[in-house]
């Protein structure tokens, strides 16, 4: 679903940069007008398979001055250097919610929440969710171990270990599900940081099987699942589209099984 666009602004224009490595899951190295800097890495999980050579960035600048590591990745693309219009893909998971806090204080996700009142960060049950919309709780995830974009051939890719980090997932859906004993609604809100096609989960780990069946079972009590995608640039986020993905994902898990 499109809509007219309120964007998101940056309080500074975000700097492009060169990540020559990924030194930890914390720290990555990168090039900023010929100097190197230890720089934040937003996310500690695997961010694709990438491997983290010779990759544009975007960066945000720390106000503490003070700070070990005065800059944060916000953005990765996988153009070439060289390419003047690069795509670029989000990957500070925690900045998603700002981003998902100002369309929905804007109006500009009323299609699938709608109301005045948007509180942040809300204790349910033994949880902490991201959202409480008028009577709808909506947890937000940012999925990044797998990156749904074509990799160039420049890129060089590798097979990362499993991830295997799903109780704080499975915990949070458990949530959303209790929330309608006295609530009409709870979404779990997949959001992307780049135009992606559509939420697909892994479907050969050990796990994946588990994990499916929990969000469908959820689904079936009443959870709604949906997805939008966010345009990163230096200057802004703009939300291009969002729109719900329940009924697909009960057929695509009907279509595995």
């Amino acid at each position: 679903m499109g809509i007219n666009n309120d964007a998101f602004i940056f309080e500074t224009p975000l700097i492009e940069g060169l990540i020559l490595r990924r030194r930890n899951r914390f720290i990555m190295e990168v090039a900023i007008d010929g100097v190197i800097y230890d720089c934040h890495c937003p996310t500690t999980g695997r961010i694709g398979s990438i491997v983290f050579r010779d990759i544009p960035c975007l960066l945000s600048k720390s106000k503490d001055m003070t700070r070990k590591t005065l800059y944060t990745v916000e953005a990765i693309s996988l153009d070439l250097l060289s390419e003047p219009n690069k795509s670029w893909i989000g990957i500070n998971q925690n900045a998603a919610n700002r981003y998902v806090e100002h369309f929905l204080k804007n109006g500009q996700l009323s299609a699938m929440v709608s109301s005045d009142i948007v509180k942040r960060e809300q204790k349910l049950g033994h949880s902490k969710l991201d959202f409480l919309v008028g009577h709808t709780y909506i947890e937000v995830k940012t999925p990044l171990t797998t990156l749904q974009v074509e990799k160039k051939d420049h890129i060089t890719t590798s097979k990362g270990s499993e991830f295997t980090s799903f109780e704080r997932f499975i915990k949070h859906i458990g949530e959303l599900e209790a929330s309608l004993e006295e609530n009409d609604r709870a979404i779990l809100f997949i959001c992307f940081i780049y135009d992606s096609p559509g939420f697909r989960g892994s479907t050969n780990g050990k796990y994946s099987s588990y994990i499916r069946e929990t969000v469908e079972s959820s689904i079936k009590r009443g959870v709604e699942i949906w997805q939008v995608n966010f345009k990163i640039t230096p200057t802004e986020v703009n939300l291009i589209r969002y729109f719900e993905t329940t009924k697909d994902i009960l057929n695509n898990g009907a279509a595995k099984n």
